[in-house]
């Protein structure tokens, strides 16, 4: 048995799978927590992958690692942080973030660059933030790492020069991943203009090649963005929509040609071969079902089973769960909107409709992808620790309109990640194939009502 090892370094832990590169076999799996906050210092994460690859590492003929995106792991000459790292849920960037979209001439100028508008979480508007705050720290900045890149570098035997790959260097804001026929190139203009001096960038390392080596002979994979990873642990193919449910939303199709959206809605990503992850998000998913259950004082297998007592439509009611502001639709100052109640509304109208009303914005991101892009989905994919829910399963495929598909349970950004590893020790032309076993066909009659209502809540409420 061939085994590889994928690692994922996310915002909150490291996660590890060993498994078999013939058939995707989980072996064995460990996790190590990081610390709370939006700014860490990134030796952590080194610490935390020394304690789950212990023993794992020296069993594996190949490694890759996935980790979450945006992070600035900004380094001096001697490779050391100049600061903690500002991660990609640091907001303190977006006055930043507004002045270099400005710089750049404006939004859809910006959109035609990097594949993206800039908002406060890309790595470009931090070290826009470190310039002006922070100007001796900026200073002694030598380089620039990605948390991946970070993490891949402790892997790499001495002398490795660092790597990235094209997918993860598609959110820094000064990398054209369009460039380069396909590969991508990095735009030192736009580094430049972001920290105000230009510093070392990593080689731009191709999915199914490999990167180099670790210190025991393994071989070492590119590597790749967390949302990146996910898509090739979970196999999406180019007519499918992935449908992510956490705190927020996020809808991503792999698309063979690049966007440019000059609105913001559709995120420009690349993905980790030579295509790219166009990505709608949504700011409310997961925690507006967190909410409902609190302020109807139950749990969250209460408030299913409260939701599926009620009728679709939850009996005339309707929730625009804008709580926290918005992204899909871009309003930013938003707050949550309901309407149709009447003396008649029960708690089980009241559970419904936070459910329906969730799915429905996540319907909204599917469309917006789908006009946007063009991708028409053959297949709409739903992962997440919400996708537990009897309700979510009942309502998803209802207010959708069409089947949806669950994956089993998974760390699927180490999975992808073990996947490219597996990728880059065969030499193949392309990933292996590996199956996911106990996936779930979710079906149900269409509700079309549900998101007519929604729609019209919507367009009452938004600004003119």
């Amino acid at each position: 048995m061939t085994l590889v090892l994928g690692i994922d370094s996310s915002t909150q832990s490291t996660k590890a799978v060993l498994v078999d590169a013939d058939d995707g076999t989980v072996v064995e799996a460990r996790s190590a927590a990081h610390p709370a906050g939006t700014e860490v210092d990134p030796r952590a994460w080194l610490e935390a992958v020394d304690t789950v690859t212990a023993g794992l590492l020296e069993r594996a003929a190949a490694v890759a690692v996935g980790g979450q995106q945006h992070g600035m792991v900004a380094l001096d000459a001697e490779g050391l942080p100049v600061r903690d790292a500002l991660l990609w849920n640091d907001v303190r960037s977006g006055a930043a973030a507004r002045e270099l979209v400005a710089e750049m001439g404006g939004p859809q100028a910006c959109a035609e660059r990097i594949g993206s508008v800039l908002v406060a979480s890309f790595t470009a508007t931090k070290l826009r933030w470190l310039r002006d705050h922070e100007p001796e720290r900026a200073a002694q900045v030598a380089s620039v790492l990605l948390p991946h890149d970070y993490v891949s570098r402790h892997l790499a035997a001495p002398g490795t020069p660092a790597f990235t790959d094209r997918g993860d260097a598609s959110g820094t804001g000064y990398f054209s991943s369009t460039a380069d026929d396909g590969v991508g190139a990095w735009l030192p203009d736009l580094a430049v203009a972001a920290l105000g001096h230009d510093f070392e960038r990593p080689v731009v390392a191709v999915s199914g090649v490999p990167a180099g080596h670790t210190a025991s002979g393994a071989v070492l994979g590119a590597g790749t963005g967390d949302n990146m990873g996910a898509a090739l642990g979970l196999q999406l193919t180019r007519t499918d929509v992935l449908i992510s449910i956490g705190t927020s939303g996020v809808v991503s199709a792999v698309s063979g040609v690049p966007v440019a959206d000059g609105t913001g809605v559709v995120t420009g990503f690349a993905d980790a071969d030579r295509g790219w992850l166009p990505m709608v998000t949504t700011m409310n998913a997961a925690g507006v079902l967190a909410l409902q259950a609190r302020w109807l004082g139950v749990d969250l297998d209460e408030l299913a089973d409260l939701a599926l007592s009620a009728a679709p439509g939850a009996g005339g009611v309707t929730v625009l769960p804008y709580y926290g502001g918005e992204r899909t639709p871009n309003l930013p100052d938003a707050t949550g909107t309901w309407t149709g109640l009447t003396p008649a509304t029960t708690r089980a109208d009241l559970a419904r409709a936070a459910f329906e009303g969730m799915v429905c914005s996540l319907a909204d991101a599917v469309d917006a992808l789908a006009a946007f892009t063009g991708v028409v989905p053959e297949r709409v994919l739903m992962v997440g620790g919400a996708t537990r829910s009897p309700a979510l399963r009942a309502l998803a495929p209802a207010v959708l309109g069409r089947p949806v598909l669950v994956p089993p349970e998974g760390e699927y950004v180490a999975l992808g990640a073990a996947r490219q590893a597996a990728w880059a020790l065969s030499g193949g032309s392309a990933a292996p194939t590996w199956s996911l076993p106990g996936t779930v066909e979710l079906v149900a009659d269409p509700t079309p009502h549900v998101r007519d209502r929604y729609a019209e809540a919507r367009v009452m409420t938004q600004p003119p």
